[in-house]
Protein backbone atom coordinates (compact mmCIF):
# COMPACT_ATOMS: atom_id res chain seq x y z
CA UNK A 1 0.00 0.00 0.00
CA UNK A 2 1.23 3.26 -1.02
CA UNK A 3 0.12 6.64 0.36
CA UNK A 4 1.36 9.96 -0.38
CA UNK A 5 0.38 11.69 2.79
CA UNK A 6 1.44 10.20 6.58
CA UNK A 7 -2.63 11.29 7.76
CA UNK A 8 -3.52 8.18 5.09
CA UNK A 9 -1.41 5.86 7.15
CA UNK A 10 -3.36 4.22 9.66
CA UNK A 11 -1.11 0.95 10.30
CA UNK A 12 2.05 -0.18 9.53
CA UNK A 13 3.49 -3.97 8.93
CA UNK A 14 6.56 -5.13 11.13
CA UNK A 15 9.12 -7.28 9.57
CA UNK A 16 9.90 -8.68 12.79
CA UNK A 17 13.32 -10.64 13.70
CA UNK A 18 13.00 -13.33 10.76
CA UNK A 19 11.20 -14.30 8.02
CA UNK A 20 11.50 -18.09 9.08
CA UNK A 21 8.43 -20.01 10.24
CA UNK A 22 10.07 -22.40 11.80
CA UNK A 23 12.24 -20.21 14.15
CA UNK A 24 9.30 -17.99 14.94
CA UNK A 25 7.94 -20.30 18.18
CA UNK A 26 11.29 -21.09 19.45
CA UNK A 27 11.90 -17.33 19.31
CA UNK A 28 9.08 -16.45 21.31
CA UNK A 29 9.57 -18.87 24.53
CA UNK A 30 13.19 -17.42 23.94
CA UNK A 31 12.13 -13.87 24.40
CA UNK A 32 9.46 -15.10 26.85
CA UNK A 33 11.75 -16.22 29.07
CA UNK A 34 14.44 -12.99 28.70
CA UNK A 35 11.08 -10.91 29.23
CA UNK A 36 9.91 -13.04 32.27
CA UNK A 37 13.95 -12.92 34.01
CA UNK A 38 13.79 -9.01 33.42
CA UNK A 39 10.38 -8.41 34.80
CA UNK A 40 11.29 -10.80 37.82
CA UNK A 41 14.82 -9.39 38.18
CA UNK A 42 13.50 -5.72 38.48
CA UNK A 43 10.69 -5.57 40.00
CA UNK A 44 12.64 -8.34 42.68
CA UNK A 45 15.73 -5.45 42.48
CA UNK A 46 13.16 -2.70 43.30
CA UNK A 47 11.16 -4.42 46.15
CA UNK A 48 14.49 -5.70 47.99
CA UNK A 49 15.47 -1.93 48.30
CA UNK A 50 12.23 -1.17 49.61
CA UNK A 51 11.85 -3.72 51.91
CA UNK A 52 15.29 -3.51 53.42
CA UNK A 53 16.65 -0.40 55.33
CA UNK A 54 20.12 -1.19 55.04
CA UNK A 55 19.58 -0.31 51.15
CA UNK A 56 18.07 3.21 51.89
CA UNK A 57 20.81 5.06 50.44
CA UNK A 58 21.73 7.08 47.84
CA UNK A 59 22.90 4.27 45.30
CA UNK A 60 20.38 2.24 45.68
CA UNK A 61 18.32 4.76 45.26
CA UNK A 62 19.31 5.19 42.18
CA UNK A 63 19.89 1.90 41.23
CA UNK A 64 15.63 1.17 41.98
CA UNK A 65 14.88 3.92 39.34
CA UNK A 66 17.43 2.10 36.79
CA UNK A 67 15.62 -0.93 37.56
CA UNK A 68 12.23 1.06 36.68
CA UNK A 69 13.81 2.44 33.89
CA UNK A 70 15.23 -1.13 32.47
CA UNK A 71 11.50 -2.60 33.37
CA UNK A 72 9.59 0.19 31.11
CA UNK A 73 11.62 0.28 28.34
CA UNK A 74 11.24 -3.17 27.93
CA UNK A 75 8.00 -3.65 28.19
CA UNK A 76 7.19 -0.91 25.68
CA UNK A 77 9.41 -3.12 23.11
CA UNK A 78 8.93 -6.94 24.31
CA UNK A 79 5.22 -7.61 25.01
CA UNK A 80 4.26 -6.45 21.54
CA UNK A 81 7.45 -8.61 19.66
CA UNK A 82 5.67 -11.79 21.75
CA UNK A 83 2.58 -11.19 19.83
CA UNK A 84 4.00 -11.05 16.75
CA UNK A 85 6.10 -13.97 16.82
CA UNK A 86 2.58 -15.98 16.67
CA UNK A 87 0.33 -13.46 14.69
CA UNK A 88 -0.18 -14.05 11.22
CA UNK A 89 0.49 -10.50 10.49
CA UNK A 90 2.46 -8.57 12.27
CA UNK A 91 0.48 -4.93 12.56
CA UNK A 92 0.96 -1.91 14.30
CA UNK A 93 -1.75 0.97 14.51
CA UNK A 94 -0.12 4.42 13.58
CA UNK A 95 -0.63 5.84 16.38
CA UNK A 96 0.72 2.54 18.86
CA UNK A 97 3.60 2.89 17.06
CA UNK A 98 4.23 6.67 16.87
CA UNK A 99 3.33 6.19 21.15
CA UNK A 100 5.96 2.87 21.24
CA UNK A 101 8.51 5.17 19.84
CA UNK A 102 7.89 7.95 22.41
CA UNK A 103 7.80 6.12 25.49
CA UNK A 104 11.03 4.17 24.52
CA UNK A 105 12.75 7.10 23.75
CA UNK A 106 11.75 8.62 26.68
CA UNK A 107 13.18 5.89 28.91
CA UNK A 108 16.24 4.97 26.96
CA UNK A 109 17.52 8.61 27.31
CA UNK A 110 16.49 9.05 31.06
CA UNK A 111 18.04 5.32 31.66
CA UNK A 112 21.64 7.49 29.78
CA UNK A 113 21.35 9.86 32.50
CA UNK A 114 20.60 7.81 35.71
CA UNK A 115 23.71 6.10 34.68
CA UNK A 116 25.50 9.36 34.91
CA UNK A 117 23.73 10.23 37.66
CA UNK A 118 25.04 7.05 39.58
CA UNK A 119 28.44 7.96 38.49
CA UNK A 120 28.21 11.03 40.21
CA UNK A 121 27.45 9.59 43.32
CA UNK A 122 30.28 6.72 43.58
CA UNK A 123 32.42 9.97 42.80
CA UNK A 124 31.16 11.61 46.06
CA UNK A 125 31.04 8.37 48.13
CA UNK A 126 34.81 7.46 46.69
CA UNK A 127 36.41 11.00 46.77
CA UNK A 128 34.53 12.50 49.75
CA UNK A 129 33.28 9.76 52.23
CA UNK A 130 32.85 12.37 54.90
CA UNK A 131 30.78 14.84 52.92
CA UNK A 132 28.83 11.98 51.18
CA UNK A 133 25.23 12.48 53.24
CA UNK A 134 25.62 16.00 52.88
CA UNK A 135 26.13 16.15 49.65
CA UNK A 136 24.03 13.41 48.08
CA UNK A 137 20.91 14.58 50.56
CA UNK A 138 17.29 12.95 49.92
CA UNK A 139 16.73 16.75 48.38
CA UNK A 140 19.79 16.39 46.24
CA UNK A 141 19.01 13.12 44.77
CA UNK A 142 15.20 13.49 44.11
CA UNK A 143 16.15 16.63 42.38
CA UNK A 144 19.13 14.60 40.33
CA UNK A 145 16.26 12.02 39.47
CA UNK A 146 13.61 14.56 37.73
CA UNK A 147 16.43 16.13 35.76
CA UNK A 148 16.67 12.49 34.65
CA UNK A 149 13.22 12.12 33.80
CA UNK A 150 12.93 15.67 32.52
CA UNK A 151 15.61 15.20 30.31
CA UNK A 152 13.89 11.77 28.45
CA UNK A 153 10.57 13.79 28.11
CA UNK A 154 12.05 16.66 26.51
CA UNK A 155 14.71 14.73 24.15
CA UNK A 156 11.91 12.00 23.40
CA UNK A 157 9.21 15.21 22.55
CA UNK A 158 11.78 16.40 19.96
CA UNK A 159 12.33 13.55 17.91
CA UNK A 160 8.90 12.42 18.18
CA UNK A 161 7.36 15.78 16.99
CA UNK A 162 9.90 15.35 13.93
CA UNK A 163 8.67 12.23 13.06
CA UNK A 164 5.01 13.09 13.05
CA UNK A 165 5.77 15.48 10.19
CA UNK A 166 7.05 12.91 7.76
CA UNK A 167 5.05 11.80 4.53
CA UNK A 168 4.84 8.07 4.58
CA UNK A 169 4.82 6.32 1.55
CA UNK A 170 5.12 2.39 2.66
CA UNK A 171 4.00 0.46 5.29
CA UNK A 172 6.35 -2.28 6.21
CA UNK A 173 9.13 -1.71 8.67
CA UNK A 174 11.97 -3.55 8.34
CA UNK A 175 12.79 -4.06 12.06
CA UNK A 176 10.74 -5.48 15.00
CA UNK A 177 9.56 -2.63 16.78
CA UNK A 178 8.84 1.06 15.92
CA UNK A 179 12.56 3.00 15.72
CA UNK A 180 13.50 5.96 14.08
CA UNK A 181 15.83 4.66 11.67
CA UNK A 182 13.39 2.13 9.97
CA UNK A 183 10.46 4.54 10.04
CA UNK A 184 12.60 6.98 7.98
CA UNK A 185 13.49 4.74 5.04
CA UNK A 186 9.69 4.77 4.79
CA UNK A 187 9.03 8.05 4.47
CA UNK A 188 8.43 9.88 0.91
CA UNK A 189 9.92 13.36 2.08
CA UNK A 190 13.63 13.97 3.10
CA UNK A 191 14.21 12.74 6.23
CA UNK A 192 17.99 14.82 6.27
CA UNK A 193 17.36 17.16 8.27
CA UNK A 194 15.67 14.62 11.14
CA UNK A 195 18.58 12.28 10.38
CA UNK A 196 20.80 15.09 11.38
CA UNK A 197 19.31 16.36 14.39
CA UNK A 198 18.57 12.76 15.66
CA UNK A 199 22.93 12.11 15.34
CA UNK A 200 23.18 15.49 17.08
CA UNK A 201 20.63 15.01 19.78
CA UNK A 202 21.46 11.37 20.45
CA UNK A 203 25.53 12.73 20.21
CA UNK A 204 24.61 15.58 22.85
CA UNK A 205 23.08 12.22 25.11
CA UNK A 206 26.01 10.28 24.55
CA UNK A 207 28.99 13.08 24.86
CA UNK A 208 26.70 14.90 27.83
CA UNK A 209 26.70 11.48 29.67
CA UNK A 210 30.40 10.45 28.63
CA UNK A 211 32.28 13.72 29.98
CA UNK A 212 31.00 13.77 32.74
CA UNK A 213 31.21 9.44 33.45
CA UNK A 214 34.91 10.16 32.17
CA UNK A 215 35.83 13.24 34.42
CA UNK A 216 33.92 11.15 37.64
CA UNK A 217 35.86 8.33 36.87
CA UNK A 218 39.38 10.14 36.39
CA UNK A 219 38.38 11.68 40.13
CA UNK A 220 37.51 7.71 41.11
CA UNK A 221 40.32 6.51 40.24
CA UNK A 222 42.77 8.80 41.07
CA UNK A 223 41.88 8.47 44.47
CA UNK A 224 41.84 4.84 44.73
CA UNK A 225 45.27 4.87 43.37
CA UNK A 226 45.97 6.94 46.51
CA UNK A 227 44.80 4.66 48.92
CA UNK A 228 47.52 2.68 50.95
CA UNK A 229 45.99 -0.81 51.29
CA UNK A 230 45.33 -3.13 48.23
CA UNK A 231 42.64 -4.23 50.54
CA UNK A 232 40.94 -0.61 50.87
CA UNK A 233 41.77 -0.33 46.79
CA UNK A 234 39.93 -3.66 46.20
CA UNK A 235 36.86 -2.80 48.19
CA UNK A 236 36.73 0.66 46.42
CA UNK A 237 37.07 -0.66 43.33
CA UNK A 238 34.38 -2.98 43.39
CA UNK A 239 31.67 -0.27 44.15
CA UNK A 240 32.41 1.22 40.75
CA UNK A 241 32.78 -2.20 39.02
CA UNK A 242 29.01 -3.06 38.53
CA UNK A 243 28.09 0.20 37.39
CA UNK A 244 31.16 0.41 34.92
CA UNK A 245 30.00 -2.88 33.60
CA UNK A 246 26.41 -1.32 32.82
CA UNK A 247 27.98 1.98 31.66
CA UNK A 248 29.82 0.10 28.46
CA UNK A 249 27.01 -2.37 28.05
CA UNK A 250 24.38 0.65 27.65
CA UNK A 251 26.87 2.86 25.65
CA UNK A 252 28.48 0.46 23.48
CA UNK A 253 25.47 -1.01 21.79
CA UNK A 254 23.90 2.84 22.14
CA UNK A 255 26.93 4.34 20.01
CA UNK A 256 26.53 1.14 17.69
CA UNK A 257 22.79 2.17 16.72
CA UNK A 258 22.48 5.96 16.81
CA UNK A 259 25.64 7.45 15.98
CA UNK A 260 26.60 6.21 12.54
CA UNK A 261 25.26 6.95 8.98
CA UNK A 262 21.82 4.54 8.25
CA UNK A 263 23.66 3.06 5.55
CA UNK A 264 26.65 1.99 7.74
CA UNK A 265 25.62 -1.92 8.77
CA UNK A 266 22.99 -4.43 7.50
CA UNK A 267 19.37 -4.70 8.99
CA UNK A 268 20.96 -8.00 10.11
CA UNK A 269 23.39 -6.31 12.10
CA UNK A 270 21.39 -3.11 13.08
CA UNK A 271 18.96 -6.33 14.61
CA UNK A 272 21.44 -7.86 16.50
CA UNK A 273 22.57 -4.57 18.25
CA UNK A 274 19.14 -3.70 18.86
CA UNK A 275 17.93 -7.06 20.40
CA UNK A 276 20.62 -6.61 22.87
CA UNK A 277 20.37 -3.28 23.61
CA UNK A 278 16.44 -3.12 24.10
CA UNK A 279 15.83 -6.88 25.54
CA UNK A 280 18.86 -8.19 26.75
CA UNK A 281 20.45 -4.91 28.77
CA UNK A 282 17.21 -4.69 30.53
CA UNK A 283 17.66 -8.62 31.92
CA UNK A 284 21.11 -8.13 32.99
CA UNK A 285 21.65 -5.22 35.08
CA UNK A 286 19.25 -6.60 38.32
CA UNK A 287 21.85 -9.67 37.59
CA UNK A 288 25.00 -7.67 37.26
CA UNK A 289 24.11 -5.53 40.77
CA UNK A 290 23.01 -8.25 42.52
CA UNK A 291 25.74 -11.16 41.84
CA UNK A 292 28.19 -8.60 42.75
CA UNK A 293 27.22 -6.75 45.43
CA UNK A 294 27.42 -8.12 48.59
CA UNK A 295 24.92 -5.72 50.38
CA UNK A 296 22.18 -6.87 47.80
CA UNK A 297 22.73 -10.61 48.47
CA UNK A 298 22.47 -9.91 52.33
CA UNK A 299 19.77 -8.38 51.61
CA UNK A 300 18.49 -11.07 49.73
CA UNK A 301 19.36 -13.83 52.49
CA UNK A 302 17.45 -11.15 54.89
CA UNK A 303 14.85 -10.91 53.28
CA UNK A 304 14.21 -15.23 52.40
CA UNK A 305 14.65 -15.74 56.20
CA UNK A 306 11.71 -13.35 56.95
CA UNK A 307 9.48 -14.58 54.56
CA UNK A 308 10.32 -18.43 55.61
CA UNK A 309 10.39 -17.51 59.19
Amino acid sequence: MATENHSIVTEFILGGLTNQTELQLPLFFLFLGIYLVTVIGNLGMISLICLNAQLHTPMYYFLSNLSFLDLCYSSVITPKMLVNFVSERNIISYAGCMSQLYFFLVFVIAEGYMLTAMAYDRYVAICSPLLYNIIMSHHVCSLLVAVVYIMGLIGSTIEISLMLKLSYCEVLISHYFCDILPLMKLSCSSTRDIEITVFFLAGFNIIVSSITLLVSYAFIFSSILHISTREGRSKAFSTCSSHLAAVGLFYGSASFMYLKPSTASSLAQENVASVFYTTVIPMLNPLIYSLRNKEVKAAMKKTLRRKMF
